[in-house]
């Protein structure tokens, strides 16, 4: 069973999110942290499967507790909670290494989803954050990460069709089923998409997408 902790410094929502792990059976709670530096502490002597981790908290925010944890556990999973009104900055975390970002008020099954692909090594970014990314971020705003070279024949049109379904939200399975291809197909045109794109996860693949005005979400 998924060992988690969740960070973040409201404790009734920590309590509905335990609530909601354990009765779905999507992991056991080993954990729990008001904030990034309680959060340090308790990885000095408990290592979770998958961290909760929320952005804005006092003392240590999330940004600088992903950034710690993932130099000590570089293959630590973190799944990042924000409101649509939060003036995160979601690239800061993505190059921090957060695996999926997912919204406070997302129903149980966007939350499952987003749980399950990440321990499965995906990633996961929650369909209205892409929206407010794409109305919301110019070009100056994206980070070094995000390759700034694109030339529209370099990618074929399955791939396009790869990149469209990640920046839908699918999972590598999911999209399997919807392209008529095995999962292992799939991985093979994220390979060649991180190589084309030179990203280095399928968070970044992305980002390339919406700078580049590749999808509509």
């Amino acid at each position: 069973m998924n060992k988690i902790i969740i960070v973040d410094d409201h404790s009734l929502f920590r309590e509905g999110i335990k609530l909601l792990i354990e009765n779905e059976g999507l992991g056991e709670v080993i954990a729990e942290a008001e904030n990034g530096a309680l959060f340090l502490d308790i990885l000095e002597t408990v290592v979770p499967d998958l961290v909760i981790m929320d952005i804005e908290m006092p003392v240590m925010d999330g940004l600088e507790a992903t950034k710690k944890a993932l130099k000590i556990y570089p293959d630590l999973k973190i799944l990042v909670l924000t409101m649509l009104n939060q003036k995160a900055n979601y690239f800061d975390m993505v190059n921090a290494g957060a695996l999926g970002f997912v919204l406070k008020t997302s129903g149980k099954q966007e939350f499952e989803k987003a749980i399950n692909a990440i321990m499965h090594g995906e990633s996961y970014f929650s369909n209205e954050l892409l929206r407010q990314i794409i109305i919301n971020t110019n070009n100056d705003n994206f980070p070094a990460t995000v390759n700034n070279d694109y030339n529209p024949d370099n990618l074929t049109p399955r791939e396009k069709e790869v990149l469209h379904c990640f920046c839908k939200g699918y999972t590598a399975t999911e999209m399997a089923v919807k392209l008529f291809i095995s999962p292992k197909t799939v991985e093979t045109h994220r390979s060649a998409l991180l190589k084309k794109t030179n990203s280095k996860n399928t968070i970044n693949l992305v980002l390339f997408a919406i700078k580049h005005k590749l999808v509509e979400i």
